[in-house]
């Protein structure tokens, strides 16, 4: 019986261990709506120029969301915010039709963009931007425009994303963001 039981047991662990792989797997991105509320500003998302972020946490059905990349950053940095994370958002940039129109379907995964810091961009509160990117050949294009350096979101600072940089106007990057 003790032989038959173990037997049975070792028999699950790889349908145990596939089990957890498939509950690893991140949600897909929300698509952007006009009910989207930015989480520190309490506004339409929709009503803010720059790349928007959105964190689907384990115990909601709907993301939180963020008038800009950096408050989507923020929120993972802050002590007091939930850390039940599965999936973490930011506008790609790289597909976007415009920095006052950033798409409403074009998310990449925060962990594998490309953000650019430092430049002369505004996020949708006026405040700098760490601006996303799919790719790096993008966030470098973007960098010669607009001044700054590229680095991926585990080495984005964390003075940049959370020190007051509210300015005293947004500035929106001329033309189309590539």
């Amino acid at each position: 019986m003790t032989v038959t039981l173990l037997s049975g047991l070792l028999l699950l662990l790889p349908a145990l261990g596939a089990c957890q792989r498939e509950a690893e797997v991140p949600p897909v991105p929300f698509a952007m709506t006009e009910e989207a509320m930015g989480r520190y500003c309490g506004m339409n998302i929709l009503e803010h120029a720059g790349p928007k972020g959105q964190i689907i946490l384990a115990k909601y059905d709907e993301p939180i969301w963020f008038s800009s990349a950096r408050d989507a950053i923020a929120f993972t940095m802050l002590p007091e915010e939930p850390k039940d994370i599965r999936a973490i958002y930011v506008s790609d940039m790289a597909r976007a039709p415009s920095w006052d129109k950033p798409g409403a379907e074009n998310w990449v995964d925060a962990r594998q963009a490309f953000f650019v810091i430092g430049s002369d961009a505004r996020g949708g509160m006026g405040a700098a931007e760490a601006v996303p990117f799919s790719t790096e050949a993008a966030a470098a294009a973007f960098v010669e425009d607009h001044g700054g350096r590229t680095v991926r979101f585990d080495a984005v600072p964390r003075d940049y994303i959370l020190e007051q940089q509210a300015g005293s106007g947004a500035h929106a990057p001329s033309g189309e963001v590539d």
